[in-house]
């Protein structure tokens, strides 16, 4: 017996005060059996929920029992529906789930949600980007987290090599359209790029998880970590003012304006990995960049110029 079933044959009962089986099996696309089955199971868990026998009966909660599932406000049912709207575009599940709460809502509310639920697309790829597709280990490894398995991973490196491990699955993070598993390991804590994961396995035995573990703090702290890696090298650049907004979307949060300068040029500090990265970076700017400091970047950016008039000059 599913539990979304049963919250929405609740949310229903509120809403609606009495409800026939017949009814219920009609809205959640189930037999009037499994309807009724499932109207027992919510008086047998202790809500008041009873039959009520003859003409114009049904079932129907006693003395206006409330439940908090269905206390949504106007605003915060509408709130819900534009958060959800975008996901049910690629998500059968959701959809469904989606589909049987808006049938519960109060009429009142109904109308609303419904334009909240069409009324964002999120379009998640890049211009001249081929759509992106759910990694295939994605809804294994969501299974794993959610039901406290430990998980046999087979990973591929960044630089190639290749490892088995049982971990404790934690939590997993899209972070633009790339999916990462956070769990425990002999070592400690570990991050894996889902895209890496060569074969996962979900045993029976139990994972750990602490207690007190917080998956978006957990998240932000290996945010931190990454980017502290990603900002070893720092430059500072003289670029004409409307050029200011494309290094920083070029450079996101390594991006600071340090201050205006003579001649319509701002003061920019850059940051990457490497001298070189940043020149890689630079390289198509041209003359439009000036940089300033440090020394091996203007070296690499010189580098760089020189095989490219050795390769295209005439």
């Amino acid at each position: 017996m599913r539990a979304d079933r049963l919250v929405a044959a609740l949310l229903l009962l509120q809403s609606r005060g009495r409800v026939t089986a017949a009814e219920l099996a009609g809205e959640l696309e189930i037999s009037v059996a499994t309807a009724r089955r499932d109207l027992e199971a919510l008086s047998a868990a202790g809500i008041p929920v009873y039959p009520q026998p003859g003409r114009g009966g049904g079932w129907q909660l006693i003395g206006g029992a409330r439940t908090d599932l269905s206390g949504l406000t106007a605003a915060e049912a509408r709130a819900l529906f534009l958060l959800l709207g975008p996901a049910t575009t690629a998500a059968a599940p959701l959809t469904s789930a989606l589909r049987k709460l808006m049938r519960a809502l109060p009429a009142t509310f109904r109308a609303d949600a419904e334009a909240a639920a069409r009324a964002v697309v999120s379009d998640s790829a890049r211009w001249g980007e081929v759509g992106r597709q759910l990694p295939a280990l994605v809804e294994d490894l969501q299974g794993a987290v959610v039901g406290r398995r430990k998980v046999r991973l087979a990973y591929t490196s960044r630089g190639g090599g290749s490892t088995e491990r049982v971990v404790d699955p934690l939590g997993l993070v899209d972070k633009d359209g790339v999916w990462y598993l956070l769990a425990g390991t002999e070592s400690g804590r570990r991050t894996f790029r889902v895209d890496r994961v060569a074969g996962a396995e979900v045993t029976d035995l139990p994972a750990e998880r602490p207690d007190d573990f917080d998956l978006s703090a957990e998240w932000e702290r290996v945010v931190d970590e990454v980017e502290r890696r990603r900002s070893l090298v720092s430059a500072v650049l003289l670029v004409h003012d409307r050029h200011v907004r494309v290094l920083r979307d070029q450079f996101g949060r390594h991006c600071e304006v340090l201050g205006q300068e003579a001649g319509g040029r701002t003061r920019v500090r850059v940051a990457a990995p490497m001298a070189l990265s940043i020149a890689e970076h630079l390289a198509g700017w041209g003359a439009q960049v000036e940089v300033v400091e440090p020394e091996q970047v203007r070296a690499e950016l010189a580098r760089i110029g020189a095989e490219l008039v050795a390769r295209y000059a005439s």
